[in-house]
């Protein structure tokens, strides 16, 4: 079960990494004209709910474990 503890603290940890990277565009995106910050905005969106989805992902296989442990 640790391989499976391990392994989600892996993911969750990916996850958060694009959590960062989507403020980092965010933030870029604040110094653009409008009409490039709305379609830097809809990308950013699309990343940030896969880093969600990736970092809860994560947790449930490091919670699983832990139960099975």
């Amino acid at each position: 079960m640790a391989v499976l503890i391990w392994g989600g603290a892996l993911v969750t940890l990916l996850g958060v990494a694009g959590l960062m990277y989507c403020a980092a565009q965010s933030l870029k995106a604040k110094s653009m004209p409008e009409d490039q910050a709305r379609a830097a905005m809809s990308r950013v969106v699309v990343w940030n709910l896969a880093s969600i989805g990736v970092a809860v992902l994560g947790l449930m296989a490091v919670v699983a474990g832990l139960l099975l442990r």
